[in-house]
């Protein structure tokens, strides 16, 4: 299936941004799912999924800090500090 882009958008965590696409795709079944992709640094992605736009958006608010923090926690080196 073919994801469109809905929307781009920022996500802050302790003063970093990191970018985030959000994306629309159709299943098999011809309903609708939303998706959004979160840069953390050129080989390090985070992709969230949701049936709605609006819960999307609560989720990645949510989580995306949470991946980040797991991340310098594992003393991951591709998280900007």
């Amino acid at each position: 299936m073919f994801r469109k882009l809905v929307e781009t958008g920022y996500v802050e965590v302790d003063g970093q941004t990191y970018v985030a696409h959000y994306f629309e795709h159709k299943t098999a079944r011809g309903t609708r799912r939303y998706s959004c992709e979160v840069l953390l640094d050129a080989g390090d992605r985070v992709i969230l999924d949701d049936d709605s736009m609006m819960s999307l958006v609560a989720k990645v608010t949510r989580l995306a800090p949470a991946t980040v923090y797991s991340r310098l926690l594992a003393g991951r080196p591709s998280v900007a500090a």
